[in-house]
């Protein structure tokens, strides 16, 4: 937590992390561009960033490109604002944001938490019904063989359709799949109302993919989740996301999920 402080610390070091949250996932020379320093000052400020885990860097063939991390943030506000005042903070906080700053403009979220926990059991916290229904609420119904069918059950509903499909399965290592479909009968298990879901169900189908690296006695898991950024799910899932890995990291560490993790 001390290195959180110490890099916020810096005024430069906050802007680049305001054009972050402006426009996520830009290489070191979109930064640079329109910036009062040198293109090494930056890439310095980055690394000290990154060695925060407010930035989290991911490489696209030839790119590096930059992404804004909350889990830091969210480890403060847990540590220092009761659940009592939880719901009154993040209405303030919400109605700021509505107020004051444009809609993040990327087609993909990353988001990077570090794990008191083994490669194999976080694996196993991801893919195993036991424990996810746990923390997210959800089951995965698959043999999980890259191509196979993948049945989402949620809140009673059940959803299924060819296009939801496990896309990469390496143990212990990287998975990925397609996301639901955005059906009525789910919408109705999980209050969601038919405008919404009518809007989510013209989207292209959005993938989300974990990677887990060991590093000791922690497991780095970064989730990153790609999609129209102009759509209903880009808001949806850039809110859920936290609450639900928040939960599983609590799951993991201490054997208690939170209550109500906010789920899509």
């Amino acid at each position: 937590m001390d290195d959180v402080f110490k890099a916020l610390a810096d005024p430069s070091r906050r802007r680049l992390l305001d054009r972050l949250r402006a426009r996520d996932g830009q290489t070191l020379q979109e930064l640079c561009a329109g910036l009062d320093m040198a293109r090494q000052s930056v890439s310095k400020h980055l690394a000290v960033l990154e060695r925060a885990q407010l930035v989290t860097a991911v490489r696209r063939g030839r790119e590096k490109l930059h992404y804004l991390n909350a889990a830091p943030i969210d480890a403060i506000t847990e540590r220092w604002i009761s659940r009592f005042d939880r719901a009154r903070v993040d209405a303030l906080a919400d109605l700021k944001r509505a107020l004051e700053q444009p809609p993040m403009d990327s087609s993909t979220f990353v988001y990077t938490t570090y794990i008191r926990t083994t490669a194999e059991q976080l694996w196993r916290a991801l893919t195993d019904p036991a424990f996810t229904r746990r923390y997210w609420g959800v089951e995965f119904g698959t043999d999980w063989a890259p191509g196979s069918p993948m049945a989402w059950n949620e809140s009673g509903a059940t959803t299924e359709d060819p296009e939801q499909v496990v896309l990469v399965f390496e143990p212990h290592s990287r998975l990925s799949y397609t996301w639901h479909t955005f059906s009525t009968q789910w919408a109705e298990a999980n209050g969601v109302d038919e405008g919404t879901r009518a809007k989510l169900a013209t989207e292209g189908r959005s993938r989300v993919t974990f990677d887990l690296e060991a590093l000791g006695e922690q497991v780095k898991l970064t989730v990153t989740h790609e999609f129209d950024p102009d759509g209903v799910l880009h808001s949806m899932c850039s809110q859920g996301w936290p609450a639900i890995l928040s939960s599983l990291k609590t799951l993991l560490e201490t054997g208690e999920a939170l209550a109500d993790p906010q789920r899509r």
